[in-house]
C-alpha cells in the first residue's frame, strides 16, 4: 500500500492552526496586575491557614463539644455550665439615664464603665466626660468555694445577661450559672434621674455546689482617675470612708493605709468632687480596706491618685447569699447625698463640731441662694460682704475695748512704776483699776474668739464646694483650682510651679491688716513683767502671716483665696470706719473717770475667783518671808 505524503496544503494548514492557537494563548494572557492580585490572594489565603483558630463556646451538639465541655467541667466544676452558653463571650450591656451612662460585662459581670454625663475632665473645655469607671481601673469579684475544693473567682467567668424595663427603671440580671436553675445573680436597677442604682447580689440552687461554711469574699478595687486641673490638690481630698458600728463613720488618711472594720454599712471611695459608694442593708461583718497613694512625684505621677480596696465578707444563709446593695457613682454633692438620708453626708467632709454647723445652716443655705441667682464668684463677694457685716457688732466691741485699754495705758505704766518690784501686788491694783474703771480686759480677745469659727469653717467650705468647680471670674478659668497668671519654668518647694494672683491680692491685704491692728494692740497691751514682748511678736507676724498665706494658697482653689482677700478687705474698711467715725478716745476717756467716781461694779466670778488666787499666793508669800 502506499505511504500517504504530506503536500503543501497540509503543511500551509498545519501552520495556519498553529499561528491561530498562539493568538489565542496570548490574548488571554493574564495582566500584570492580574498576577500581582492572585499572589496577594494566594498569600492571605496561606497566612490565615497558619494563624490558630478562635473557638467559640457553645452548647455541645456533637462528640468534640463533649470533649471541650469535658475539659471546661474539669476546671470550672459545675460552673462549666455558664461558659456553653451563648453568652459566654466577651460582650458588654449598657444602661444608662439622664446622668450617667453605665457598661456592664458579660465577663465578670460587674461595671466595665461608668460616665457621668454632665462633668467634664480637669476644664469645661476639654471635650472629656468625666469617667469614674473606664480602661480596667475598676474590679469587682467574689471568691466562690466549691464542696469539691476548687477556688473561682467571678471576674474570670461570663454571665448571662437580661434586661427588662419595670416601669421607667432599667432592670439588668446578670446570671452565673451552675445549672439551669442553679446561679449566682447580680441584679442592677437603674431608676431615672439617679446616680443611685440598687444592686442585689443572690445565689439560687447554690448550696450543694458551693462551701458555704466559710463566707465568700467580695473584693472591690478602684484606681481612682484624676479628674481636676491640680492633681496634688484633687489627691489631698481623695480619700476612702467608710461607715460602721451604729453609724460611725471613719477614713483612711492620705498616706498608704489599712484598717479592719466591724459591721460596715458603707464604704465610699471619694475623689474630691466624685464618689463611688458600696452600700448594704446588711451590715459586712469584718472588712479589710487598704488605701495606697499613687501620687509619688506631681510630674510624671499624673494619671491616677489613689489605689483603694475593700475585702467585704458575704455570709451565707441557709446555703445561700442574699445581700439588698446599692451602687453610688456620682457627684460628691452634698445636697445630693444628704437627700438619700444613709448618713452619706459625712463624705463631703464640712469640719466637726462648730465649724461643720457653720456650714450646714449659715454658709449653704446662704451661699446656695446667692448662687441660685448670681454667677459664683459675684455670689462669693456678695457672700463675704453679708458675713462680714453681721460679725462687724463684734468687730466693734474689739475695738472698744482696745480703745479703753489704750486710755487706761497712762495709770497702768504708773502702777508697772510703783509696783515693779512685786509682780503680784501689781497686778492686783490693775485689776482694781480695771474694775473701778468698768473695762474688761478680756473683752478684746472674745470677740476675736467668736470670728475664728467662722474663718476656719471658710477652709472647709470652699474646698468642698461643687458649685464653683470649672466655674470661671475675671482671670480665674476655675473656682475650685488655682487662678494661675504665670507658669514658671522651674518648681519652688512649697510654693509650686506657677504663680496664683489671688492669693498674692489677700495676702496684700492680711499685711495692711496686720499693720493697723498692730499699732493699736502695742499700745493697748503694756508690756508685763515676765511675759513675752508682744511687739516684738506682732512685728515678726506682720511678716510672717502674708508669707504663709502667699505660699500656702498658691495652690489651693481661687475661690477660698478671692474669699480672704474680699474678707480682709472689708474688714479694713470697717476697722477704718469704727477708728474715725465711731470710736471717740476723749469720749471714752470721759467715760472712764466717770465710772471711777461710781461704785465699783460687782466682781464676775471668773475676777472674784482670780483675785482669791492672787491674794493667796500673796499670804503665802509673806508667810515664807517670815520663815
Amino acid at each position: 500500500m502506499e505511504k500517504k505524503k504530506l503536500d503543501l496544503n497540509s503543511i500551509i494548514g498545519f501552520v495556519l492552526i498553529f499561528g491561530i492557537m498562539m493568538w489565542i494563548m496570548y490574548q488571554n494572557k493574564p495582566t500584570q496586575a492580574e498576577i500581582d492580585k492572585k499572589a496577594k490572594q494566594e498569600l492571605v489565603e496561606k497566612t490565615k491557614s497558619q494563624e490558630p483558630k478562635v473557638i467559640e463556646v457553645v452548647a455541645p451538639t456533637t462528640s468534640t463539644d463533649s470533649v471541650q465541655t469535658a475539659k471546661m467541667k474539669a476546671t470550672l466544676g459545675s460552673f462549666a455550665y455558664s461558659a456553653t452558653l451563648p453568652s459566654a463571650k466577651t460582650g458588654f450591656t449598657t444602661i444608662e439615664n439622664e446622668l450617667i451612662i453605665l457598661k456592664i460585662a458579660n465577663k465578670g459581670g460587674y461595671i466595665a464603665e461608668a460616665t457621668l454625663k454632665n462633668f467634664k475632665q480637669i476644664s469645661k473645655d476639654s471635650g472629656k466626660l468625666v469617667q469614674l469607671i473606664k480602661d480596667n481601673n475598676a474590679n469587682l469579684n467574689i471568691v466562690l468555694q466549691t464542696k469539691d475544693n476548687r477556688v473561682l473567682n467571678t471576674k474570670d467567668l461570663f454571665f448571662e445577661p437580661t434586661l427588662t424595663k419595670v416601669g421607667a427603671d432599667q432592670v439588668l440580671s446578670m446570671k452565673l450559672k451552675a445549672g439551669e436553675n442553679q446561679f449566682l445573680e447580680y441584679k442592677y436597677v437603674l431608676k431615672p434621674n439617679d446616680c443611685m442604682l440598687d444592686f442585689d447580689v443572690r445565689s439560687q440552687g447554690l448550696a450543694s455546689v458551693l462551701n458555704t461554711t466559710k463566707p465568700a469574699d467580695l473584693e472591690w478595687n478602684l484606681k481612682t482617675y484624676r479628674n481636676e486641673k491640680s492633681i496634688s490638690y484633687e489627691n489631698r481630698y481623695t480619700e476612702l470612708i467608710y461607715e460602721h458600728e451604729e453609724g460611725k463613720d471613719s477614713y483612711l488618711n492620705q498616706s498608704d493605709d489599712e484598717e479592719a472594720a466591724q459591721e460596715v454599712t458603707y464604704v465610699a471611695f471619694k475623689q474630691h468632687f466624685f464618689s463611688s459608694i458600696l452600700l448594704t442593708k446588711t451590715p459586712f461583718k469584718t472588712s479589710k480596706l487598704i488605701s495606697s497613694n499613687l501620687v509619688k512625684d506631681e510630674k510624671t505621677d499624673t494619671i491616677f491618685t489613689k489605689n483603694f480596696t475593700a475585702t467585704l465578707p458575704l455570709v451565707f444563709n441557709n446555703g445561700e447569699v442574699d445581700y439588698k446593695m446599692n451602687w453610688y457613682y456620682g457627684p460628691s454633692d452634698y445636697k445630693i447625698l444628704d437627700a438619700y438620708e444613709r448618713n452619706l453626708d459625712e463624705i463631703v467632709s464640712l469640719g466637726w463640731g462648730i465649724f461643720g454647723w457653720i456650714n450646714k445652716f449659715i454658709f449653704m443655705p446662704l451661699f446656695g441662694l446667692l448662687g441660685s441667682f448670681i454667677p459664683y464668684g459675684i455670689a462669693i463677694i456678695v457672700f463675704t460682704i453679708l458675713i462680714k457685716l453681721a460679725m462687724s457688732p463684734i468687730t466693734y466691741k474689739s475695738f472698744l475695748s482696745q480703745a479703753k485699754m489704750k486710755v487706761l495705758r497712762p495709770e497702768i505704766t504708773e502702777l508697772n512704776e510703783k509696783f515693779g518690784k512685786d509682780p503680784m501686788k501689781k497686778q492686783q491694783e490693775t485689776m482694781k483699776l480695771y474694775n473701778k474703771a468698768g473695762v474688761n480686759p478680756m473683752a478684746g480677745c472674745i470677740p476675736a474668739l467668736i470670728q475664728l469659727p467662722f474663718m476656719m469653717a471658710s477652709f472647709q467650705f470652699f474646698p468642698a464646694a461643687i458649685e464653683l468647680r470649672q466655674k470661671g471670674f475675671l482671670w480665674a478659668d476655675d473656682l475650685s483650682s488655682y487662678d494661675s497668671i504665670l507658669k514658671l519654668p522651674f518648681n519652688i518647694p512649697f510654693y509650686g510651679d506657677h504663680v496664683s494672683l489671688f492669693p498674692i491680692l489677700a495676702s496684700i491685704a492680711i499685711f495692711f491688716y496686720t499693720k493697723m491692728t498692730m499699732g493699736d494692740q502695742q499700745m493697748s497691751a503694756p508690756q508685763q513683767e515676765g511675759m513675752p514682748d508682744m511687739g516684738k511678736i506682732m512685728k515678726i507676724m506682720l511678716y510672717v502671716s502674708p508669707i504663709m498665706m502667699l505660699f500656702i494658697f498658691n495652690t489651693y482653689g481661687s475661690g477660698l483665696s478671692l474669699y480672704n482677700f474680699i474678707s480682709n478687705v472689708i474688714t479694713i474698711g470697717i476697722m477704718l470706719v469704727i477708728k474715725n467715725y465711731i470710736v471717740d478716745d476723749v469720749k471714752i476717756h470721759a467715760q472712764i473717770q466717770e465710772n471711777k467716781l461710781k461704785e465699783p461694779k460687782k466682781q464676775g466670778k471668773f475676777q472674784k475667783k482670780l483675785q482669791e488666787v492672787m491674794e493667796q499666793a500673796e499670804a503665802q508669800k509673806a508667810k515664807d518671808k517670815k520663815k
